[in-house]
C-alpha cells in the first residue's frame, strides 16, 4: 500500500512539474525525488555534462530513500560518471551493480539537443523489472523540457511587457517638436512607470552637465543648491560612463560619493543614474529618485533600454532647437573633434587654421587681376539730322530697333513741298514763254531778263525736288537705333540740322575701361582679361587689350586711364552701346598676402614717405 501511495504521489508530482514556473533550483530536487519514487529507487542522482572541462560531469542533484548509508550506495555514487558516459552512448542503461542492487539511467530531454543531462537511479534487485523501470523513467524524461518551455514562454511574455512599457515612453517624446517639452515628457513617463518621486534629465554642454528637464516641473532655478548637487551627481555618472545605483548592490564597484551625498542631502532614499549614449559617447544623464524599493537589475535594464530608445530623438531636437549659428558651431566642433581630439578642440582648430592661413597667404600664388568699370562703345556711329525745316509726319522706329542700310526711319510732311513744286514748274513755263515772245519781238534785253528768271525758277524747282527726295530719313548703314524716340512728336516742327536719331553699328562694338592710375603699370605689357555686364553678371566674356590712352583723365574718384578692350569672340546679339559692367585684367602671379596688403602698403609709403 505504501509503494502504491508513493507511486501515485510521484505521478501527481510529475504532472504538476510539467507546468512548474518557479526557479530551476526548486525544480530539479522535486523532479529528482518524484522520478526516484516513480522508479521505486533507493537512491538517485542527476548529472550535467561539461564538454571540454574537468570534471567531465557535475552532479546537480542527489536523492536517497533515507535508510542511511550502505556499501551499495557508496559504490553507486562512485560509479556515477561512468554510468552517465555509458548512458549517453546508448541512450539508456540498465545493469547489475553487484550484490542486491541494479542501476538504471536515462538521458533527460531538454529544449537544446546539445545539452546532456542524465538521471541515474539505484533500485533493489527483484523490486521491479529493470525494463519496466526504464519505461517509467523514459515517461518522466520529457518533464524538464516542458519546464524549460514553460519558463521560456513566461520569460518571453515578461520581455514583451517590458518592451511595450519602454516603447510607450517613446510616444510623447516622438510627438514633441521642441527639446524642452520632449525632455519633460520623458522624465514624466519614467517617473510614472518606475514609481519615482522625481526624474531629472541633464545634458552635456561645454564639458559640463546642465540640468535641462525635471518630472512634473516646467521651471526651476539652476542656481539652487539642490540643482547644483543634482548636476554634480550626474557628472559623476558621465565621468565613469556607467549606471550608478545608490545604495550600491552587492558586487558593484562604481564610485558613488556624490550620489551618496546627494541622496543624504535630499533624503531621496534610492537613487540611480543612467548615461544616455549617442554613437558610443555619453551625452546626457537620467537621474531617478524614489524612497522604496531599491532599483533592481531588471529595472536598471529597462531604464537603459528606454534611454537608448529616446537619446537620438532628444539629441536631434536639442540640435535643431537653436539658432543656425549655434548649430553650425556644434557641427564644426564635432567635425574637428574627430581629427584633433575631444579636448581643447576649438583651440587646436584655431591654431591649425591660423597655420594653414599663414601658409596660404605667403606660399599660394594666384594671378592678380586689375579691376575697372567699362562702357560699351561702337567704332562707327552717325547722328541723323533734319534735312530742312518741316514737320514730322511719321516715325517708323524707336530706340533699340535693329535697322538695315537704307531702311526708312522717319518721314517729314511733304504737302507744302508739293505746292512749292507746282508753283516752281509754273514759273519756269511762264518765264520760258515770255523769253520766246521777247525773242520774236526782237527785244533782246527783255529776253535775257526772262531767261535769267526762268533759270532762277528752274533752280528753285530743283531745290524743292531735292527736298522731296529727302523727305524720308533713312539709315546710312546696318546698325541699331541708340537715341531718338520721336513717336510723341508727330506733327511737331523741326529745323534743319536738328538731331533726330543716333545710329551705331553693333558688329564693331568695343569696351572702354577706366583703370586707376595706381594699377595701370600692372597691365602695360599684358593683353588678356574678362568683362561681365551688369545686365548678366553670371556670364564672363574674354577680351584683349588693344590700346591704353597715353594721358590720364580726371574723374571724381581720381585719375584714370582709358583702355580699349576688344572682345575675343563676336559680340552677342543683345549687346548695345552704352552698356556697362566690370572688367578684370590679368597680370602676373602674386601671393595672397601681397594682393590683400599692397594698397595699404602703398598708402603708408605715400603718407610716411618710406
Amino acid at each position: 500500500m505504501t509503494m502504491e501511495a508513493d507511486f501515485s504521489q510521484a505521478v501527481a508530482e510529475l504532472a504538476a512539474l510539467r507546468q512548474f514556473s518557479g526557479l530551476p533550483r526548486d525544480f530539479w530536487p522535486r523532479f529528482l525525488a518524484a522520478a526516484a519514487k516513480l522508479a521505486g529507487a533507493e537512491a538517485g542522482a542527476i548529472l550535467l555534462s561539461n564538454p571540454g572541462k574537468t570534471p567531465r560531469w557535475t552532479r546537480i542533484g542527489d536523492w536517497n530513500a533515507g535508510t542511511g548509508l550502505s556499501p551499495g550506495r557508496t559504490q553507486f555514487a562512485a560509479q556515477l560518471e561512468s554510468i552517465a558516459e555509458r548512458c549517453i552512448a546508448s541512450g539508456e542503461l540498465a545493469e547489475r551493480a553487484g550484490g542486491e542492487f541494479l542501476v538504471v539511467a536515462v538521458r533527460l530531454k531538454l529544449l537544446r539537443a546539445e545539452d546532456e543531462v542524465v538521471l541515474a537511479c539505484q533500485i533493489k534487485n527483484g523490486s521491479a523489472e529493470a525494463r519496466e523501470t526504464l519505461v517509467r523513467l523514459n515517461l518522466a524524461a520529457d518533464v524538464p523540457a516542458g519546464f524549460q518551455q514553460n519558463v521560456a514562454a513566461q520569460r518571453a511574455v515578461h520581455e514583451v511587457e517590458r518592451l511595450a512599457a519602454v516603447l510607450d515612453l517613446n510616444v510623447p517624446v516622438n510627438d514633441a517638436t521642441r527639446f524642452l517639452p520632449a525632455g519633460i515628457a520623458f522624465c514624466n513617463g519614467i517617473a510614472s512607470r518606475f514609481r519615482c518621486e522625481r526624474a531629472s534629465l541633464g545634458w552635456v554642454e561645454g564639458g559640463y552637465i546642465r540640468l535641462r528637464a525635471m518630472s512634473r516641473t516646467e521651471q526651476f532655478d539652476r542656481q539652487m543648491a539642490a540643482a547644483q548637487a543634482l548636476e554634480t551627481a550626474m557628472e559623476e555618472c558621465v565621468d565613469q560612463d556607467e549606471e550608478i545605483p545608490w545604495p550600491p548592490p552587492e558586487g558593484v564597484t562604481t564610485v558613488a560619493r556624490d550620489h551618496e551625498k546627494f541622496a543624504a542631502g535630499q533624503n531621496s532614499g534610492n537613487v540611480c543614474s543612467i548615461p544616455l549614449r549617442l554613437d558610443g559617447k555619453a551625452v546626457a544623464v537620467l537621474l531617478c529618485e524614489r524612497q522604496e524599493p531599491a532599483f533592481s537589475a531588471s529595472e536598471l535594464q529597462q531604464l537603459r533600454l528606454a534611454c537608448d530608445q529616446v537619446v537620438r530623438r532628444l539629441s536631434e531636437l536639442k540640435h535643431y532647437d537653436r539658432w543656425f549659428g549655434a548649430r553650425w558651431a556644434v557641427h564644426a566642433r564635432d567635425y574637428f573633434a574627430g581629427w584633433l581630439g575631444p579636448e581643447h578642440t576649438w583651440s587646436k582648430a584655431a591654431a591649425v587654421s591660423i597655420a594653414i592661413l599663414i601658409a596660404a597667404l605667403f606660399l599660394v600664388r594666384v594671378t592678380y587681376r586689375v579691376e575697372g568699370n567699362f562702357i560699351l562703345r561702337s567704332d562707327k556711329a552717325a547722328f541723323l539730322t533734319a534735312p530742312f525745316d518741316g514737320y514730322i509726319r511719321q516715325v517708323l522706329v524707336r530706340p533699340g530697333d535693329v535697322v538695315t542700310n537704307g531702311q526708312p526711319l522717319l518721314a517729314l510732311n511733304q504737302a507744302e513741298l508739293l505746292l512749292q513744286e507746282s508753283g516752281a514748274i509754273a514759273d519756269v513755263a511762264r518765264y520760258q514763254r515770255q523769253a520766246d515772245k521777247d525773242r520774236a519781238a526782237g527785244d533782246i534785253a527783255d529776253m535775257r531778263i526772262d531767261q535769267a528768271q526762268a533759270r532762277q525758277a528752274r533752280a528753285q524747282l530743283d531745290l524743292v525736288r531735292y527736298r522731296l527726295d529727302h523727305v524720308m530719313v533713312k539709315s546710312p548703314f546696318d546698325g541699331v537705333i541708340v537715341e531718338g524716340d520721336l513717336r510723341e512728336r508727330i506733327g511737331a516742327p523741326v529745323r534743319q540740322g536738328d538731331i533726330l536719331f543716333q545710329v551705331a553699328r553693333i558688329n564693331t562694338l568695343y569696351a572702354q575701361a577706366d583703370i586707376s592710375e595706381s594699377d595701370v603699370q600692372n597691365i602695360l605689357d599684358k593683353s588678356r582679361g574678362e568683362i561681365a555686364f551688369v545686365a548678366r553678371p553670371q556670364i564672363k566674356y574674354p577680351v584683349t587689350i588693344q590700346t591704353i590712352e597715353p594721358s590720364a583723365v580726371t574723374q571724381k574718384d581720381g585719375n584714370v586711364f582709358l583702355v580699349r578692350l576688344q572682345p575675343v569672340n563676336a559680340p552677342a546679339s543683345w549687346w548695345r552701346p552704352g552698356m556697362t559692367g566690370l572688367c578684370k585684367l590679368s597680370t602676373t602671379k602674386r601671393t595672397l598676402f601681397w594682393i590683400l596688403t599692397h594698397r595699404t602698403v602703398d598708402f603708408l609709403r605715400m603718407k610716411l614717405w618710406f
